[in-house]
């Protein structure tokens, strides 16, 4: 496995390929702002938190949509990881558990995607500066200041801050639950800690849907193929106009 300085700096040269070096990040629209890539967003099981298939410049990545909200930014940035740095592999199946996995890509995938959220001096100037303390004194508050200003899932957090020294294992049992009341009550919206609701977890977004339209501009495939593949990718709200309900405004 690399060094984590080594992992960081690939996880800065990757933002900066998208765009932006050390802010939080909005990784879905980078996600979507790629060519080559299909996202697609799937309920499986509570063990699995994605998965990736590659073949040429094809990249799919999937998307456990039972996962929190938070959980879901981490899975996407570990799946750029491998779909963009790895080699020699045409699928995996990554699992949810961040201690368990043994695997070194996918060790190196899971600090490839805590570095990408949150690059390592980014995190540090946020602690010194904003959060005003030192290492093994951060308190309850101020792990839900972080996950909230980069958008990581409690374990997520917890995971990197054991990692780069400033909590020790011990110090995180208390914070394994009350996870969103803990956030509420310091004023922040829940949505972080939440899953997908259960109507939207089946969802395609990317490469597919922008080569299925082009299949019909170019009156490649008939109106019904058409919409076959669309619902085949849980799109329906493309064919049948489901978004497109009461007035649309330009606001």
């Amino acid at each position: 496995m690399k060094e984590k300085i080594e992992i960081n700096a690939e996880a800065i040269s990757l933002r900066k390929h998208f765009g932006d070096a050390y802010s939080p990040i909005d990784i879905f629209s980078i996600l979507n702002n790629n060519d080559d890539l299909t996202v697609v967003f799937y309920p499986m099981s509570e063990r699995i938190s994605g998965m990736s298939i590659r073949d040429g410049r094809i990249k799919l990545m999937s998307i456990n949509s039972t996962s929190t909200y938070g959980r879901q930014r981490f899975t996407a940035a570990h799946e750029l990881c491998h779909l963009f740095l790895h080699d020699n592999f045409k699928s995996i199946i990554c699992g949810k558990d961040l201690d368990l996995s043994k695997n070194p890509q996918e060790k190196e995938a899971n600090m490839f995607a805590s570095y990408f959220l949150a690059p390592y001096e980014a995190l540090k100037d946020f602690i010194n500066k904003k959060l005003k303390t030192e290492k093994n004194n951060l308190n309850l508050n101020d792990v839900i200041r972080i996950e909230q200003y980069y958008g990581l899932s409690r374990q997520a957090t917890l995971w990197r801050l054991i990692n780069d020294g400033y909590l020790s294992f011990e110090q995180t049992g208390t914070m394994k639950t009350g996870i969103i009341s803990s956030a509420v009550k310091l004023g922040f919206d829940s949505r972080l800690y939440q899953p997908t609701p259960s109507e939207k977890q089946y969802y395609t977004l990317g490469r597919y849907i922008e080569l299925v339209e082009k299949l019909r501009e170019n009156e490649l495939i008939s109106h019904g193929k058409y919409e076959e593949l669309l619902l085949a990718a849980f799109r329906a709200d493309i064919v049948y106009g489901l978004n497109n309900e009461g007035e649309e405004r330009y606001d």
